[in-house]
């Protein structure tokens, strides 16, 4: 209630940095199947979704692929209340914190998506 729950990443791109799950959108999976789907692989808990941020693009100039140098992905914002505790769910994240206002200094990604909040 009234935080941002973030993961800290293991892999690139944001690499070390405190940064919002997510996940890819599979071939005929609707984008609401895949909210849940990402959020029970990678917290590990079923959520209810609240409300959608809306579309961001990401540019990174790292990749988690040795032969892909830059990566840009087009991401769905969506806000979700867990529906029990979290807890780390994959190789993804070393750890998950929540984090309140008044926010740290976090990636710019994760800032666009607390401004649209």
């Amino acid at each position: 209630d009234g935080g941002i729950l973030l993961g800290k990443r293991e892999n690139e791109p944001a690499k070390g940095e405190w940064f919002v799950p997510g996940g890819t959108v599979l071939k005929n999976e609707r984008l609401l199947e895949a909210v849940h789907r990402v959020a029970t692989e990678e917290l590990g808990c079923a959520v209810d979704i609240v409300e959608s941020l809306g579309t961001f693009e990401h540019f990174y100039e790292t990749s988690e692929l040795p032969e892909v140098d830059s990566k840009h992905y087009v991401a769905n914002g969506f806000i979700v209340r867990p529906k029990s505790e979290p807890v780390v769910g994959d190789d993804q994240h070393g750890a998950l914190r929540v984090f309140s206002e008044p926010y740290p200094e976090l990636h710019p990604y994760v800032q666009r998506y607390l401004n649209a909040r």
